[in-house]
């Protein structure tokens, strides 16, 4: 069932006139050293439409981590939270240069779409944000393995839909990612009880 709500939200984001634009081709300006690029050209408005949603989503995770990161006290927690940031501030740093080279439509949509709706709620934020110390490790695990969960799902879908092999390929890393971080954080909440 996961997997058709997956699909489900790619279709009814692509219909949100912002995410119908096509990308332009890329700009023959080669990519900084180091950041993967994908050409643009091949890529579809199921592409744009991940990678500008997976982006709204990484933003949400990486502001989850970085409230609660010095505040955590299992030692397992900390860890997974020190490898979230890193892994997904790289993720995020190549999504948002693939959707500029991508061209101005494609930077457009992703600037114009509204991630609100399928994002951690502000008052989940807030939560986090007040919770006291010896609770933060708890509320995190509450609100990080459903939010890895979506972003997993939404990965998995990608994959049979996108026409970029690139994000293709990102889409199969995030879903392998963050299935292995839901996973870790059940074993985490369960051993809290």
């Amino acid at each position: 069932m996961r997997p058709l709500r997956a699909v489900f939200l790619l279709t009814a984001l692509l219909l949100v006139p912002a995410c119908t634009a096509q990308p332009a081709p890329a700009s023959p300006e080669p990519a900084p050293p180091g950041r993967a690029t994908t050409t643009g050209a091949e890529m579809n408005g199921l592409d744009v439409v991940f990678l500008a949603t997976s982006a709204a989503h990484t933003e949400q995770t990486l502001k989850m981590v970085r409230l609660s990161r010095d505040r955590l006290t299992d030692q397992k927690l900390r860890t997974l939270v020190a490898a979230i940031e890193v892994t997904e501030t790289d993720e995020l740093a190549t999504i948002r240069g693939w959707l500029r080279d991508a061209g101005p439509a494609a930077a457009e949509a992703a600037r114009r779409h509204d991630h609100g709706q399928h994002g951690t709620a502000d008052e989940d934020m807030a939560r986090l944000r007040t919770a006291p110390d010896g609770e933060v490790d708890g509320v995190l695990l509450e609100l990080l393995a459903p939010h890895q969960d979506a972003a997993a799902d939404l990965a998995r879908a990608h994959q049979t839909v996108g026409a970029d092999p690139r994000v293709r390929d990102l889409a199969g890393r995030v879903e392998r990612s963050r299935t292995a971080q839901v996973s870790l954080m059940a074993g985490l909440a369960s051993a809290r009880r």
